[in-house]
């Protein structure tokens, strides 16, 4: 009697699983080889055990990092196929290289720039590197000088234009001043007594003699140059009317 059909189903006891695991994957390492070398094909086998550790094989012509970009390049080709949209995708990974062999010069040459990782360089290298070192300095410095001139030049329109400001306000205060001169002018006229006249500007000069009152005491009083000599009225017909309060007593005494 032959042997039935066997049925496949994970193996319960875990000794017996290893024991199995191991063979098969021997075997079928075993039969990659075989085909890689009878056949001539490139072969990638990759097998993780339940434990996650990595068994892997590929044929000698090619190493397994060529033999997945192949496979990655077929894989987006024949979906781009399926997919228009998938045919941007297809180089990625080429391209993703380039960008980080160009990210990577880009950060060295970032770090030399700041005086790190000088060791490795040449004489050339180095006198490359200062030049580009100073050819940077005087850009920075001619960027410097422009926004300098800029800002200069920008405080002088800010001066010229206060300047101007502050001659309106000081001629807006002159006129403020003479207007305010005249008001008060105007005011003064307005104020003087009804016989005063009102064509002149300036008061009328007042002497110290209008002020003053006189006082006759004696029968003499002294008189101008050809004036002859009139008789004078008796002190008791003074007007007292005339005298100042301080003088009143003693005239009266002496009545």
């Amino acid at each position: 009697m032959g042997r039935g059909p066997v049925q496949l189903r994970r193996i319960e006891n875990k000794i017996n699983r290893q024991v199995t695991f191991s063979k098969r994957r021997n075997g079928l390492l075993k039969k990659a080889h075989e085909i890689s070398v009878l056949c001539d094909a490139e072969v990638a086998l990759i097998v993780f055990s339940t434990k996650g550790k990595l068994y892997e094989y590929s044929s000698q012509a090619s190493n397994m990092e060529g033999i997945l970009d192949r496979y990655q390049r077929y894989s987006f080709e024949e979906r781009a196929v399926l997919d228009p949209n998938i045919g941007d995708q297809a180089n990625w990974g080429d391209e993703y290289g380039r960008l980080k062999t160009k990210l990577d010069a880009l950060q060295k040459s970032q770090r030399q720039l700041l005086g790190e990782q000088l060791d490795a360089l040449t004489i050339k290298e180095l006198q490359q590197l200062e030049q580009q070192l100073d050819s940077s300095l005087k850009h920075i410095r001619s960027r410097k000088k422009q926004l300098l001139f800029e800002s200069i030049s920008e405080l002088q329109k800010k001066e010229k234009s206060l300047t101007d400001q502050n001659d309106l306000l000081q001629k807006h205060l002159v006129e403020l001043e003479k207007e305010k001169n005249n008001v008060l002018l105007n005011t003064h006229q307005r104020d003087q007594p009804n016989g005063a006249t009102t064509s002149s500007p300036s008061p009328t000069p007042v002497t110290v003699q209008d002020f003053m009152p006189t006082l006759n005491i004696g029968p003499y009083q002294s008189r101008g140059a050809g004036e002859e000599s009139e008789p004078q009225p008796p002190p008791a017909q003074v007007n007292s009317s005339k005298l100042p309060p301080w003088m009143l007593p003693t005239v009266n005494n002496n009545t």
